[in-house]
């Protein structure tokens, strides 16, 4: 009985699974737990390292192309600190990548 019930479920399911897909670890809550996971190191980056932290908190009111201005020559005069940054955001990167539509 269990294992009719299983099986019958398990139908259902790859009923209600569209024929377009995506490729695996691609859902909502995949995404979800990468930005959740990239936001915490993030953080943690800054809390670390209180130049970059102050750096980033003095941009927050600037205009959108002044504030990519910024992080730019930032990044340009703090090549580490700029790999980091990338290395911490890679799982997001890898994420979209993996997932995005063919």
């Amino acid at each position: 009985m269990i294992v009719a019930a299983a099986v019958g479920a398990a139908g259902v399911l790859s009923a209600a699974v569209p024929a377009h897909a995506q490729p695996p670890n691609c859902t909502a809550a995949d995404l979800a737990g990468i930005m959740t996971g990239v936001s915490a190191a993030t953080s943690a980056y800054l809390f670390t390292h209180p130049p970059v932290n102050e750096f980033y908190t003095s941009i927050k009111d600037m205009a959108p192309e002044q504030k990519k201005a910024a992080v730019i020559a930032f990044a340009d005069a703090n090549p580490q600190v700029a790999a980091e940054m990338r290395g911490i955001r890679q799982p997001l990167v890898d994420f979209r990548n993996r997932c995005k539509p063919a």
